[in-house]
């Protein structure tokens, strides 16, 4: 694989909330990308992850930081010391690392109050063998170039794509809705997350990309694939990207992870290979750390990056992520929230005002 990852913060933002990861599972070890890499995966394969943060102030930078921490750490102390490792215990290693990421994130939050509301989406992409397998919660994207065509093979959990498969709205009346911020599920906000996972086989030249709704959200799939195709390496075509994003307003962080699987290892494309979406089932899994709260509530992400919703709660202090800078959590004043109302109270309390004046005219009558 030769593979390539970088981040900006973008045209409007004043600091980064995006993450990234991307490990060889034989060691472990967080590659670094002043340059592109270039390696065989082992036996335990390789991972590729890229967080994007919420919650205003320093809690996302937090968030995917500690998402990015917590996913190598499970993946260091549940799968790279299996002696014999298998599709399946390598898919369920993913969704548990991403389930305790969340919990810990989750924890964290109820520890800290100044961070309540931080969550973090969480796009998980293991390839083990001529398989990949990806983890998701959240809209961070997951999209495989073959043939100079780009498709997405994760689905988004957000409020856009759930109107879309219910036939409600159509794909470019959700890319202009005020409403194409809300996702559905983070890292974070709730004690617990439904992991999505899927497979897909690579074939030889099989180029996959990870990106935050930074790239997402302002360049087209097609536009994706052309930049990735038409550069004359991965690091020339994430810095494209990264440069598109910011020439259409770059309001967003951008973080883009590209990876080009090559070798005798792999097959040929063929046309009756399916490309997309495909279900993963791991049987089985560990229960979450925390209990499972019933019906866990949407998180809303607004424009801002401000999520809002039910409480959040909490993990212990963040341990070293993947990424090359250091990050230390001091004691700060709490960032301005927006509180979650439900939409009734304010109703049920104007219908107890009304209710109140009239007793009192009534009893002030002879």
């Amino acid at each position: 694989m030769r593979v390539f990852a970088c981040s900006d913060v973008g045209r409007t933002r004043d600091h980064n909330e995006d993450a990234f990861l991307v490990t060889d599972l034989s060691n472990g070890a967080p590659i670094a990308f002043p340059q592109i890499a270039t390696q065989t995966p082992g036996n335990h394969g390789a991972v590729f992850m890229v967080a994007d943060g919420m919650g205003g102030a320093a809690a996302g930078e937090i968030a995917s930081s500690m998402a990015v921490d917590v996913v190598l750490h499970e993946l260091q102390a549940r799968w790279i010391g299996s002696s014999s490792p298998d599709p399946e215990a390598f898919a369920k290693a993913l969704v548990v690392a991403t389930s305790e990421a969340n919990a810990r994130i989750h924890r964290f939050a109820k520890d800290h109050p100044e961070y309540r509301g931080m969550g973090t989406t969480a796009t998980v992409a293991g390839v083990l063998g001529d398989t990949l397998y990806i983890a998701q919660v959240g809209d961070s994207r997951a999209y495989l170039i073959r043939n100079k065509v780009a498709r997405q093979i994760t689905k988004d959990q957000s409020l856009m794509q759930r109107l879309i498969e219910a036939g409600e709205i159509t794909v470019e009346e959700a890319e202009v809705s005020e409403r194409r911020n809300i996702i559905l599920q983070a890292l974070g906000p709730e004690s617990a997350v439904k992991v999505d996972i899927t497979h897909q086989q690579l074939r030889r030249g099989d180029i996959l990309v990870l990106c935050s709704d930074g790239l997402s959200g302002l360049v087209r799939d097609q536009e994706i694939a052309d930049a990735i195709v038409g550069e004359r390496d991965l690091r020339a075509a994430c810095q494209r990207l990264i440069a598109e994003a910011n020439e259409r307003g770059g309001p967003d962080n951008i973080t883009v992870v590209a990876a080009q699987f090559d070798g005798a290892g792999l097959a040929d494309a063929a046309d009756t290979d399916q490309v997309g979406h495909q279900t993963f089932p791991v049987a089985d899994l560990e229960p979450p750390t925390d209990p499972i709260t019933p019906g866990p509530q949407p998180a809303y992400r607004t424009s801002d990056g401000i999520l809002l919703g039910p409480p959040a709660a909490e993990p212990e202090p963040p341990r070293r992520s993947g990424k090359t800078n250091t990050l230390e959590i001091a004691p700060r004043r709490a960032a301005p929230q927006t509180p979650w109302v439900p939409p009734l109270v304010p109703l049920i309390a104007a219908a107890i005002l009304v209710i109140s004046i009239i007793a009192y005219l009534f009893a002030k009558k002879p």
